[in-house]
């Protein structure tokens, strides 16, 4: 039986060698197969490991035992470690906007298109990798690890296969496991690299070259499939991945003494989530073969020490931080993405953190950092590879109650004037024609400079008296007023950010306001102005937002607090004198259960000074987000229904995502609103407006399409309403 083995390992002490191979999810297996090879008492003296197969054989020989790694792999969501998911959190004010407004982007490199290199940056799969292997850093020969290590990678502008054996560890097995077209190309030394398992996914040749005298292999490849087997653009690829690697492997398995071969055709690159059966088919594939395994086992004179290796540190040290490769990007701009400086104690969750601060930005195409010991704590080097996408084009989609049907064309360009600046024109088509500019200068740490500039036009049939109170002397007989409303606003100003979640603004605002009705007239026909002026104002602000989502959050907390002081106009025909506007929001989101949430928002408003100009006044009814000055949504009323110069306001909400991306939500809200309701106290009393709402709302690729069943006992009315697309 082990006459193989007779030929080529030493009498006094037989050397193992272990070859994982590649398979994507399926090499999950590899963990089973350890576990058999643990119970039965093997030294494994050598590993040499493809993509997946270096993942799990890495973290063997950085001193993992596999039942930690059944631990480590059972607890990881890989929808999150795949597909470069970026908490809001991590997204600053502006990127939150760009997340929750367009549907598609076309990006453009000196006006020519430019489509992405992959549909993974591997990011986060990669933070995983430098926090498991923290009790290995400062190795940077691999043979120097508690069990020597290889993994096999690709050199994509060649095709060669690279072996990889020394350097950093982390970045050297997510160049071996960057699947082409799915994960981001790594840059390692003076080599971009892909999986190893293009050319060469079953190391053995280079296992024996270490001195293994014993090779036991597990592989977890397919045979070539059938054309009635292709069934998805990933078999395709791991077709065309294995044909290489396939026709060699008749004569790697002569070079293999113990060939485990766990049944996978159940499964395929991406089953993540079967993990558990899938390390159980290696287990058992590896216990089919236990009586070959306890006699090499017998062979041996020294036994396998226990694997125990050392705990990942809670935080460390960063006395050092080194930037390369930034051309477009000052220091101070990644400094302030990363939220963190030197001479500081940090964790791997704030690290994290930092590197979803920098993906969200979506100006760099990979951040593989390295950390390397010091005398004192840990110098962190960020290599960061810049895209080069200067322009994007974007588009939109929406339909609401009061804007109407409504398209969206974006235009975006980085780098305008400066290295850290933005700048995008959205221009909105439909029922009602808009438009946002901003620009950007983004200086992370430092104050940051902003210009905007906003069209905002509808028009809407309103109660009348909420217009314009002189007029119902006027004319007694009208309920109803067609108005149309044009808001044009020019803002700059200047603002710090903490963390992303928080921010503090100042800045001047120019705001011109025309509101006409065709309802009534004036002699001659002519449509009459019910408001007309410019105004001048400085204003401040403050924000703070954890919520996971704008649309159906279900934990988190906001704040948003305004304050404007109106000192000029020009052209307004009303009595003015200088006023003020405060107004603050504040609520919460919180689950109950896993896929049922609460959320609390109370919110409100005042007016310091006398001001007759109505349409700066608080102005409430109709559903929806991102309204103009002071209006407020409130459900169970339409839109602009009631005000004042002064409100106050709560809305609870529960959400049941009864399955994934449908949601029924149960709606209440209450408000007190009207002229000068503090002074008087009626702020403080039983609301007067009271409305409700149930609704199903579903997360599309266009943004959450809603529908909402309204009613107030007040009004005595029921009604739908409707919602398409992200708000803009």
């Amino acid at each position: 039986m082990f006459s193989s083995f007779g030929q080529k390992h030493n009498p006094d002490d037989p050397k193992v060698g272990l070859v994982l191979s590649g398979g994507g999810a399926k090499g999950l297996a590899h963990i089973g197969a350890l576990k058999a090879i643990e119970e039965a008492g093997i030294r494994v003296d050598y590993i040499g490991g493809t993509s997946m197969g270096a993942i799990v054989g890495s973290l063997y020989a950085a001193g993992y035992s596999a039942k930690q790694l059944d631990s480590i792999f059972r607890v990881t969501n890989f929808d999150i470690l795949l597909q470069d998911h970026i908490p809001r959190s991590s997204m600053s004010f502006y990127e939150k906007r760009n997340y929750e407004t367009y549907i598609g982007a076309l990006p453009f490199n000196d006006f020519k298109v430019s489509l992405p290199t992959s549909l993974s940056k591997g990011q986060n799969l990669y933070n995983l990798l430098t926090k498991l292997f923290f009790n290995v850093e400062g190795i940077n020969d691999f043979n120097k690890l508690p069990i020597p290590f290889f993994c096999m990678a690709t050199d994509v502008e060649t095709g060669d296969p690279i072996k990889i054996d020394q350097g950093y560890l982390p970045k050297a097995v997510a160049a071996s496991a960057a699947i082409p077209s799915f994960f981001e190309p790594v840059p390692y030394q003076d080599r971009l690299l892909v999986d190893g398992g293009v050319v060469n996914n079953y190391p053995v040749d280079e296992v024996i070259e270490m001195g293994a005298d014993i090779i036991i292999g597990v592989d977890v490849q397919d045979s070539l499939l059938e054309r009635d087997k292709l069934k998805s653009a990933a078999d395709v690829l791991v077709q065309i991945n294995y044909y290489n690697t396939i026709n060699a492997m008749p004569e790697k398995l002569k070079k293999t003494d113990v060939h485990i071969k766990p049944d996978i055709t159940a499964f395929d690159i991406l089953s993540f989530g079967k993990g558990v059966e899938i390390m159980q088919s290696g287990y058992q594939a590896a216990v089919d073969q236990l009586s070959t395994l306890d006699s090499i086992a017998e062979l041996q004179i020294l036994k396998p020490k226990p694997r125990r290796p050392e705990r990942v540190k809670d935080s460390f040290l960063i006395n050092k931080l080194v930037f390369e490769g930034n051309d477009k990007y000052t220091r101070a701009y990644l400094k302030g993405k990363l939220r963190y400086t030197t001479e500081q104690y940090t964790t791997f969750e704030e690290i994290g953190t930092g590197m979803s601060n920098l993906a969200a930005t979506d100006n760099f195409r990979s951040v593989r950092y390295e950390f390397h010991p010091m005398d004192k704590g840990y110098e962190m080097v960020v290599p960061v590879v810049e895209t080069k996408n200067d322009m994007l084009l974007k588009f939109g989609l929406h339909y609401d109650g009061l804007y109407k049907t409504a398209g969206l064309i974006n235009l975006t360009r980085k780098h305008l004037l400066f290295d850290d600046d933005v700048a995008y024109f959205d221009f909105i088509l439909g029922d009602n024609i808009r438009y946002n500019f901003h620009y950007y200068l983004d200086k992370g740490f430092y104050w940051s400079y902003g210009i905007k500039s906003r069209l905002n036009t509808f028009d809407k049939d309103v109660n009348f008296r909420m217009m314009n109170e002189d007029l119902e002397l006027l004319y007694p007989d009208i309920n109803r007023l067609d108005i149309e409303m044009l808001d044009l606003t020019n803002q700059i100003y200047m603002q710090t950010v903490w963390k992303e979640e928080f921010t503090l603004g100042v800045g001047l605002e120019h705001k011109l306001i025309e509101i006409d009705s065709k309802t009534v007239a004036e002699e001659g026909g002519d449509e009459i102005e019910l408001e007309r002026g410019n105004f001048f104002s400085t204003y401040g602000y403050v924000r703070f937002d954890s919520l996971d989502d704008k649309y159906f959050p279900t934990h988190g907390f906001l704040f948003e607090g305004d304050f404007h002081w109106i000192v000029m106009e020009s052209g307004y025909k009303g009595d003015f004198s200088p006023f003020s506007i405060a107004k603050a929001k504040m609520g919460f989101a919180t689950p109950i259960t896993h896929n049922l949430s609460f959320d609390l928002f109370t919110e409100g408003g005042f007016h310091l000074g006398n001001s007759e100009v109505e349409s700066l006044r608080f102005i409430l009814g109709g559903w929806g987000n991102d309204f103009i000055n002071n209006f407020t949504s409130f459900l169970g009323y339409d839109y602009m229904s009631f005000g004042g110069n002064g409100y106050v306001k709560a809305t609870f909400n529960a959400d049941w995502e009864f399955f994934k991306n449908n949601h029924i939500n149960v709606t209440a809200n209450f408000a007190n609103a009207g002229n000068d309701i503090f002074e008087s106290g009626e702020w403080f009393t039983l609301p007067d407006y009271t409305g409700y709402s149930v609704g199903y709302g579903y997360e599309s690729i266009i943004g959450p399409i809603q529908a909402k069943f309204n009613w107030s006992p007040e009004m005595n009315e029921k009604f739908l309403t409707f919602s398409v697309g992200y708000w803009f």
